[in-house]
């Protein structure tokens, strides 16, 4: 798996894009399982109904900001038809996946910023290994509990078969009502800004190598909520709260001819462990992104503190 971003930072501007490649070959032909889980539905997010229909991803993963989804869309499409000329002639046509969140309060979203060539680079900058996370790609302007938020990650291990499997978890947090927020210490940081509704959307990325059938990833996946309310969300009415899982485990091949195919799944006796680790490292994640985060000052003299800042007061 590899993670990429392209910042946008310039006057009222502050976007981006983050792509997430579940793995470095051709994701059309070599499909990922995949599943999601729509906690509260006021979102544009495209592709998952598909996705939730056949229970496999076909494209990267791209975050961004409200109104770049088409545009990282028509990037992705354009992607995998360089890649696969066959698409929408000879086979079927691909299912691009965007998921987004509004960062408006910082970044001037009316600008139409997010281009093509921005979700371009996202996906070529993408690598493994460490994640850069707070005000960096989609997060850039992203705020949550009235602090700013942006980037997280966090993953937890597993020992399943005698061997070692992972849950990671990428967020994009710009949610919450500021004075909502309780950290697992039990901490209640208190931003001293107005009390707004809690809306603007998370969006959650959960990947795993744990062989699983889709039912059994979106049960998995539904547990990324648990990790959001441990917090002090409560999905309010214009939040946007999404969460997206797939597993590395196998791959389904676009081509394949045979009229049965094997897929593994987990024992189910077993599945409480991956329940733990979903909400565990949502969890850890919004916490992450809002501590890597730097306080911003955006467009219309709009201003989100840092977390971290807060954290060092108290201390």
């Amino acid at each position: 798996m590899a993670i990429g971003h392209r910042t946008i930072r310039s006057g009222d501007l502050n976007t981006g894009v983050s792509a997430v490649l579940p793995h470095g070959g051709n994701m059309y032909r070599n499909k990922v399982l995949a599943a999601c889980d729509v906690i509260n539905g006021f979102g544009k997010s495209t592709g998952l109904m598909q996705v939730d229909e056949l229970g496999s991803i076909e494209t990267p993963i791209l975050l961004t900001n409200t109104f770049g989804v088409g545009t990282c869309a028509n990037a992705l499409i354009r992607a995998a038809v360089l890649e696969n000329p066959d698409i929408g002639r000879e086979t079927s046509t691909v299912n691009p996946v965007v998921m987004e969140c509004n960062d408006g309060h910082l970044s001037d979203i009316q600008a139409l910023a997010v281009t093509e060539d921005d979700a371009r680079a996202a996906l070529a900058t993408a690598a493994s290994g460490p994640v850069a996370e707070g005000n960096i790609g989609a997060g850039t302007g992203m705020s949550c509990f009235g602090f700013k938020g942006g980037i997280g990650t966090a993953s937890r291990r597993i020992e399943l078969a005698g061997s070692a499997h992972h849950v990671g978890v990428l967020v994009l947090t710009n949610f919450g009502r500021a004075g909502d927020l309780v950290l697992p210490d039990g901490r209640r940081p208190d931003p001293r800004s107005r009390r707004e509704a809690e809306k603007g959307s998370v969006i959650v990325i959960l990947a795993t190598d744990i062989a699983m059938e889709h039912r059994q990833l979106k049960r998995v996946v539904r547990r990324c909520g648990a990790g959001l309310a441990r917090l002090g969300a409560y999905w309010g009415h214009g939040s946007g709260d999404i969460a997206l899982g797939f597993s590395t485990a196998q791959t389904f091949d676009h081509d394949e001819r045979a009229d049965f195919v094997s897929i593994s799944a987990l024992n189910e006796n077993r599945i409480d462990r991956l329940f733990r680790a979903a909400a565990e490292a949502t969890e850890e994640a919004v916490v992450n992104s809002m501590c890597a985060a730097e306080v911003m000052h955006g467009r219309a003299g709009h201003v989100r503190p840092s977390l971290a800042d807060w954290l060092r007061e108290q201390s």
